[in-house]
């Protein structure tokens, strides 16, 4: 197969994103340059150590490219020699979908464009886009089975975790930069709401991977309101960004042979072109957005809060979903840490029946299902419908309750991150004391995280020691009381006579009991 490049479509908005948001749209050509060194290192470098993309690529990009960012777009095939020349097929899709996110971004970094203008030209857009049927994304939204539950899956996120994080806030940055653009009511308003976006990926990068995106960022839930605006285009970049994870894992996963990377390319790159392999629909691929947990995507774009939401799962877990749904149905790899998925870990099953005999009725057997090591309280009324009758069931308080716990978590850290709130907390001995015992019931990661908090904000000075004091002296022992004389000293006593005892009554008088059998006289 062979194939060819396609420019923009012509428009009196091209590049308008790139004159009035400089800043942001230079991080779109380091961004470039960051994909094609990957690809390259990994195809052309099968052999090189972790280091070369954990360390040394890594810092090329976070300490140089993104921080003096090409003027303009670069020519990837120039940077990615080797692996254009293995898969020019998958680089040209990859190439079309960014120019349509280049373009969207210029229909709404056009304030010449009026609001009722600006939809019509993005469906015109996006209509172009699909006119390369060789080329383009599908828009039906693809399960993340594709993506994370093939033979090679997981390869990358593994073996590069802090490629992989980069990688990820690149994607947040790219789908999250639509949001400010449309909320902003006016140009300053759009200007203030970029630099926020931008500001908050350069926050995802200060502590790898720990304030990295910790999930694949969901467009459906990154930016909602594009996403409601603009679905077939939302749906679009989650399955480019998704492909680039793939591609990713294919050229890490030693088990898949040189000889067959090519052909696991192309056959991934066609599944994402197709609208009929591991489709799911659009309402369950907006479902399964929301059960991933937009605080383990780096959060919205939008209304940004000071420090970066918790995460409720751990870095890089898979979950498994019900494509018909979209619902969470369990973990593959990982666990959830947090959020209304607490304590299920990878092979655990949301929902599942734990005993051994599933199925069975055990209460018609006068014995116990297999004990139940969840913590959470047996119904007393089962087989009532609590639903029914507006009331919560055991499940839905347990739930409530986790929930609650997490939002006082990310409310602690939040207080701790504030220096101000966190000083006036730990001069307080009481309230220190209720943190530590809080700390107990934190996942492992965010208790150690809030113990680095709290011994920052902690006196740091010696306290001079303590004068020794004299140990005081005993106090004298009470004179014991004398007992008080006996009255009867030196009197013999005549002990009192005993009571006279008590005779029970004839209840029938003058009648002869021992001539009636059975009966005794008393």
């Amino acid at each position: 197969m062979t194939t060819y490049e396609q420019f923009y479509q012509q428009a009196s908005h091209n590049w308008e994103f790139r004159n009035r948001y400089q800043a942001a749209d230079r991080l779109f050509n380091a961004f470039d340059f960051g994909h094609a060194i990957l690809y390259e290192t990994l195809w052309a470098k099968p052999n090189a150590p972790v280091s070369e993309l954990e360390e040394k690529k890594y810092n090329l990009l976070t300490k140089k490219v993104l921080v003096s960012p090409p003027r303009v777009p670069l020519e990837e095939a120039a940077i990615e020699v080797e692996y254009a020349r293995l898969a020019p097929e998958a680089k040209q899709m990859f190439d079309w979908a960014h120019i349509l996110h280049r373009q969207l971004y210029d229909v709404w970094a056009d304030e010449s464009i009026p609001l009722e203008r600006k939809d019509a030209e993005i469906q015109r857009l996006i209509a172009y886009y699909k006119t390369r049927r060789d080329l383009a994304f599908s828009s039906k939204p693809k399960s993340m089975e594709l993506m994370q539950e093939q033979p090679y899956s997981l390869a990358f996120r593994k073996q590069y975790p802090k490629f992989n994080g980069l990688i990820w806030a690149y994607h947040w940055l790219q789908i999250g930069l639509y949001e400010p653009l449309i909320i902003g009511k006016t140009s300053e308003e759009r200007q203030a709401g970029v630099r926020a976006t931008v500001a908050r990926f350069w926050q995802m990068l200060e502590n790898p991977t720990r304030t990295m995106p910790y999930q694949m960022p969901m467009t459906a839930a990154v930016a909602p309101e594009f996403s409601k605006r603009y679905e077939e285009a939302a749906i679009i970049f989650d399955n480019l960004h998704s492909m680039h994870d793939v591609v990713s894992d294919i050229l890490a996963n030693d088990s898949v042979p040189r000889s067959r990377k090519r052909a696991e390319l192309m056959r991934a790159a066609r599944l994402y072109r197709d609208d009929t392999s591991y489709v799911m629909p659009v309402d369950a691929w907006r479902t399964m957005a929301h059960h991933m947990g937009v605080e383990n995507m780096g959060g919205p774009a939008g209304n940004f809060l000071p420090t970066l939401p918790m995460p409720t799962v751990t870095y890089g877990a898979v979950m498994t979903h019900d494509e018909r749904t979209g619902e969470m149905t369990g973990f593959k790899y990982g666990q959830a840490t947090g959020g209304e998925h607490a304590g299920m870990q990878q092979g655990a099953t949301a929902g599942a029946d734990s005993g051994k005999m599933a199925g069975m009725d055990h209460s018609k057997m006068n014995m116990p299902g297999v004990k139940d090591s969840s913590g959470a309280r047996l119904d007393s009324m089962p087989g009532m419908d609590h639903a029914a009758m507006g009331q919560q069931t055991p499940g839905d308080t347990t739930r409530a309750m986790g929930g609650h716990m997490e939002q006082m978590m990310q409310l602690h850290m939040r207080m701790m991150n504030d220096p101000v709130i966190s000083k006036r907390m730990m001069a307080d001995t009481a309230m220190r004391r209720m943190m530590e015992d809080m700390m107990a019931q934190m996942p492992a990661e965010h208790r150690a995280q809030m113990k680095a908090l709290m011994s920052e904000q902690m006196p740091s000075a010696k306290k001079a020691p303590a004068k020794a004091r004299r140990a005081p002296r005993a106090a004298p022992k009470p004179a014991a009381k004398p007992k008080p004389a006996d009255p009867h000293g030196g009197h013999q006593m005549t002990p009192p006579k005993p009571p006279p005892k008590k005779t029970k009554q004839d209840s029938m008088p003058g009648m002869d009991h021992s001539k009636m059998p059975g009966m005794k006289k008393p």
